[in-house]
Order: C-alpha cells, then structure tokens, then sequence
C-alpha cells in the first residue's frame, strides 16, 4: 500500500558544501499508488524495472540519521506539480510548436507530424538539460522528515 510520506532505508550518509545527505532505498511501490497497482503514469517506462530505487535525500541539520536507518522522506508538492511540467509539459508544448510551425508554412501531414516528432524530441531533450541543473537538483532533491527505526545506539 503506498504512503503520503514514503520510507527507506539508509544505506550510507555522505557531507557536502549543502549539509548532509543520504542515499536512501526505497520501495517504487511505496511512493505511488498507481505503481503500487501496477497501473503508473509511464515515468519509469525507460527505467529500469526495479522494484526499488536509491535515492539522494537531505538531511535537515540537527536530525539524526545513520546507515541502516528507516526514514521517512517528503518532496513539496508543490516541487512535484513543477518537476511535471517540465517532464510531461515541456516536450508536449515542443510536439504542439512542430506542428503548429508545419500548419502556418503549410506542410503536409506527414511533414506536420515528422514536425511534431521534432519538437517533442526537443522538448524532452530540454526537459532532460532542466532537470540536471544544479538548481534543479536543489529543488527537486527528497528531504529525510523523520527517522522511524534504526541501529541501536552505542554503549
């Protein structure tokens, strides 16, 4: 069943210029309910097929969190309304410009769709260029909110 706030586990913690971060794993099917059904939106389509994925997450100053860990992570919807439009949007309004450019200069339809295939190639390409931005990555990066479980404390 999938969750509002998805879990992992911590697999190993790393120090940055930006803080602390953790390579999590996490079950596919604990972060989507449609994937969970086997029923998802195409995202992973030319991924892997792995049931789990590891993840860089954040990990705010003053909570602490070792490998071996269960987390919980959380990523602002409002990031994830933003990380779709560029993903979905993006090449979608480059098939729709195609197009639209083959219509105005009066293209047949097969010159119109080969157009259309163009933009929506450019569009994911740029999409793809967006997405591996700095800022981006920033943005778009998963935060640990909460620690669940984890190794026994020492002594």
């Amino acid at each position: 069943m999938a969750q509002d706030t998805p879990r992992g586990q911590v697999l190993s913690i790393q120090s940055g210029s930006h803080g602390q971060s953790a390579l999590v794993k996490v079950s596919v099917e604990s972060v989507c309910p449609r994937c969970a059904e086997g029923r998802g939106c195409g995202a992973g389509l030319f991924g892997a097929s792995e049931r789990t994925r590891r993840v860089e997450a954040g990990i705010p100053a003053g909570l602490d969190v070792r490998a071996g860990d269960t987390v919980s992570l959380r990523l602002d919807p409002d990031n994830v309304l933003a990380a779709a439009v560029i993903v979905y949007g993006w090449p979608l309004a480059g098939a729709a410009a195609g197009a639209l450019v083959a219509f105005v200069v009066g293209a047949g339809d097969t010159a119109a769709a080969l157009s259309a295939l163009g933009g929506l190639a450019a569009g994911g390409f740029l999409a793809r260029a967006r997405l591996k931005t700095r800022r981006c990555l920033e943005r778009f990066t998963p935060v640990v909110v909460a620690r669940e479980t984890g190794v026994p404390e020492p002594g």
